[in-house]
């Protein structure tokens, strides 16, 4: 047994014994969650009564490839925006490629990011990229001060050393670095961009705490709608509260179904008077195409060789559907044909996640359904992604008031600001399909006490 599977089982020991089956203590862990606004339309956040463990090596593992790739990634976007070719690769909309081309005052291409990360048998694999400045890293700040406090987790200290992986500060800083780059010299007045739906009364909880950290830290903060931002006399507004940056949680693909290229927000970019974070040139890497052009090894030839031993070793082959030759695993093939071919050991993704398109792995399909999947993905922008081995462990659920011990999905998210990962945190869902039960757990580093 090693030492993960050794702590997870002991605490699953800790919470089946006697003091702990009482699940007072888990209610009160539910109200605290309501009360610190981790929740999102009426559901909690995390539904999961354990916290994601990794230990010190893994972490400096991760750590370690995905600056790597964040750093290839980068070389990736550079060349994008000096080919016209190769952003047509991408299959960006029209308008994104406008707000591409912009300038967005700052040189970082992203201020924050995440990969979506399988750690299975001491191997890694990442499979997405995410650069709309992601969600979970506010969520699984507040998470993790909670979970440390619980009655099993003190219990469970008495054995192990447990460290948080915070990333509030480094997102603060690394929008501070934004800022004074984009020529910012006061403090900056942040409004956090957010949609809010019909049916939705107040605004998403991670939006909220976000805000209430940022005052704390002595910054006027605002969530705003952009149905609210006004663009006069060189100022972005929300009534009487000046924006000198844009906290976008917002992704363009979505910002452009509602609103077109005169909208306040992008005059006030164009002009140079608002700093946007994350920038609309991070769209560039955040098309799933963009892993297409990462795993082609005729672009990335000239790359620093740890690099491209990063890509070989940690990102699936991927491509672009359509009707062409590429190479797989150094062979040449009709890619139409192998991917007809190959159900079981590949999934169709579309472009963008931002539509109603979804996922189709080939392994969990007939062939009909898989050649329907393959002709819907001609008609519109989808990826081909080889299959990759999931992580999955068991996890106790609150439900319905019982705990319940159920297999799990696990996925990883290292958090990058600026380049650099700081800090990291966990999606758990039951797979592939609809399920009541998913949601982000707090990450600990795990590390036995002498």
């Amino acid at each position: 047994m090693s030492q993960l599977e050794e702590a997870i089982s002991r605490y699953q020991k800790i919470l089946e014994s006697e003091p702990y089956q009482d699940l007072a203590w888990a209610e009160k862990l539910v109200e605290q969650m309501q009360a610190a606004h981790l929740t999102e339309s009426g559901r909690l956040v995390c539904p999961f009564l354990r916290p994601h463990f990794l230990t010190r090596r893994q972490y400096e593992t991760l750590i370690k490839a995905a600056e790597c790739l964040f750093s290839a990634i980068d070389r990736i976007k550079q060349m994008v925006l000096a080919d016209r070719s190769l952003m047509d690769r991408l299959e960006l909309l029209p308008a994104e490629k406008m707000l591409a081309s912009l300038d967005p005052g700052y040189p970082y291409l992203t201020v924050s990011s995440l990969l979506d990360t399988h750690m299975t048998n001491g191997s890694l694999s990442f499979i997405q990229y995410d650069a709309d400045t992601p969600a979970g890293m506010i969520y699984g700040d507040v998470l993790a001060d909670l979970f440390y406090e619980i009655p099993p987790m003190k219990e469970f200290r008495k054995r192990y050393t447990l460290t948080k992986l915070a990333s509030r500060k480094h997102l603060l800083d690394a929008i501070l670095a934004a800022y004074r780059h984009f020529g910012g010299q006061r403090q900056p007045r942040i409004g956090i961009l957010e949609f809010r739906q019909p049916f939705q009364a107040t605004s998403q909880g991670e939006y909220i705490l976000l805000a209430e950290y940022l005052r704390q830290q002595g910054y006027e903060a605002e969530i705003v709608n952009p149905d609210q931002l006004e663009y006069r006399a060189g100022v972005l507004r929300r009534g009487t509260f000046e924006i000198d940056v844009i906290y976008r949680r917002v992704k363009a693909h979505e910002f452009l179904l509602r609103y077109d290229l005169s909208h306040p927000l992008v005059r006030a970019y164009r002009d140079g008077k608002v700093c946007v974070v994350n920038s609309f040139r991070s769209e560039l890497a955040h098309k799933r195409a963009l892993f297409d052009l990462l795993t082609d090894e005729k672009l990335t030839a000239d790359f620093p060789a740890a690099e491209r031993k990063a890509i070989r070793q940690y990102i699936p082959w991927t491509r672009l559907v359509g009707p062409r030759k590429t190479t797989y695993h150094d062979q040449e093939v009709d890619l139409l044909e192998f991917i007809r071919n190959n159900r079981e050991k590949l999934i169709l993704k579309p472009n963008d996640d931002a539509g109603d398109e979804h996922p189709v792995p080939g392994w969990e399909v007939d062939q009909a359904t898989w050649e329907k999947a393959l002709r819907r993905a001609l008609r519109t922008p989808y990826v081909v992604q080889e299959r990759v081995e999931v992580a999955r462990t068991s996890f106790p659920v609150l439900f319905y008031g019982q705990m319940e011990v159920r297999e799990m999905q696990v996925e990883v998210h290292p958090h990058a600001f600026l380049g650099k990962v700081q800090g990291c945190s966990c999606w758990v869902s039951a797979g592939s399909g609809f399920s009541m039960v998913e949601g982000l757990t707090p990450v600990f580093i795990l590390e036995p006490k002498e």
